[in-house]
């Protein structure tokens, strides 16, 4: 009786096995791992739309290697220990890709366990130490804070003219290793760090925040936090009567900031990796969509989560097969054309650690909207005015 029960046993786990497996060959199983809740909440839904729209338009469009392409989306509550536990939960459900989380804080714990499955992982954290980790397996959807700084460092000394600053950081990963980044970025540059003050994340009150910033007599401020917290430091900033230049990175001058700050984000200037409104084809055809599907204004989360998707398309496709090693590893130094994926927004390379470098954008903001006031090359670009061969750039057309 327990032979044939030990029979009957295995023959029901290779049905299910056949079963996982014939699954696994129709579908592209890809989890969807961000903040629906809590502290980021903005970016978390902004890049879980921006993943579903470009799967919604692949999978129109033949799927990859003919295979479509399935989602499911789970809330990390902005919570690490949580992303960490949907991250194994997603591994024990077999997915070929993880999307997220973005914060830093949560992909920092999440991505040792798709790191331990094999599972390649694209993030929308911009925080360098993700990806000096030596992680194979985890890909970025948006510059690393050494590849962004340099950047905005470069604006405020050249562009600017600003010989002192004080840094407005919020207290977390993605905080404190931008605090990090952009004093280095600006060590041996002519704008000097005068105050740094530390706020936390999910912060309401930002009057002691900017006081301090008012009596260090800086030049400027340089505004590091996220996006709801961005909003409050803007609306203090004008409470007070601030009336010198606040540049800072994406998160000051994303779309949801703008309405939640109102006529406080006027003025405010940030080097944007991604941008809606950039004077780029492929991103103006995104904003129309984006907005079309969910009836708002997408950030650059969302713009985020989309390219990533088409980012995995390319390597999937480099790779010529569905293998989890296979795509890993041909994401290692790939080149994305736009003129064959669109979708990309911009022609984009990636190194061997899983940073990507393409052209990015000054902004300001102008009249509750953001305006493009200049162009940034990639880092590895010899080119120094990007302006009249913006087109050709954008779409890796040398």
């Amino acid at each position: 009786m327990k032979k044939r029960f030990a029979l009957k046993l295995i023959a029901a786990c290779a049905i299910a096995v056949s079963a996982t497996t014939g699954f696994a060959q129709d579908t592209i199983k890809i989890a969807n791992i961000v903040e629906l809740s809590g502290a980021g909440a903005t970016a978390g839904t902004n890049f879980k739309n921006g993943v579903e729209l470009a799967v919604k338009e692949i999978n129109a469009a033949g799927g990859i290697l003919g295979k479509k392409i399935q989602t499911t989306t789970a809330d990390t509550q902005s919570n690490p220990g949580v992303a960490k536990g949907l991250t194994q939960k997603a591994i024990d459900d077999n997915v070929f890709a993880i999307f997220g989380p973005v914060f830093s804080g949560s992909i920092m714990v999440s991505m040792a366990e798709s790191r331990r499955a094999e599972v390649p992982n694209f993030t929308g954290g911009e925080a360098s130490s993700i990806t000096q980790q030596g992680n194979p397996y985890v890909f970025r959807t948006s510059f690393t804070q050494d590849t962004a700084m340099p950047k905005v460092a470069r604006y405020m000394t050249d562009v600017a003219k600003l010989k002192s600053i004080a840094i407005i950081y919020v207290n977390n990963d993605f905080g404190k290793g931008g605090l990090d980044s952009i004093k280095k970025a600006l060590a041996n540059s002519s704008t000097k760090v005068v105050s740094e003050i530390s706020t936390e994340s999910g912060q309401i009150d930002f009057s002691a925040a900017v006081l301090r910033a008012k009596q260090s007599n800086a030049d400027g401020i340089f505004a590091y936090s996220n996006e709801d917290e961005s909003a409050r430091l803007l609306r203090e900033l004008k409470k007070q009567g601030w009336t010198k230049p606040v540049i800072g990175e994406t998160t000051l001058t994303g779309q949801k900031v703008i309405d939640l700050a109102g006529d406080a984000a006027n003025g405010a200037i940030a080097h944007v990796g991604l941008t809606v409104d950039a004077p780029v084809p492929a991103i103006r055809a995104f904003k129309a969509k984006f907005e079309d599907a969910y009836k708002y204004v997408s950030d650059h989360n969302g713009m985020k989560g989309y390219s990533g998707i088409y980012v995995l398309k390319a390597a999937i496709e480099k790779a010529g097969k569905l293998d989890r090693k296979a795509v890993a590893q041909a994401m290692k130094g790939l080149k994305v054309n736009t003129d064959k994926y669109p979708g990309a927004l911009m022609y984009t390379e990636f190194d061997n650690k899983g940073d990507l470098d393409r052209m990015s954008f000054i902004v300001q903001v102008k009249n509750g909207k953001q305006e493009v006031i200049d162009m940034v090359p990639p880092l590895g670009s010899a080119t120094k005015d990007v302006s009249k061969t913006l087109p050709a750039q954008a779409a890796g057309k040398k």
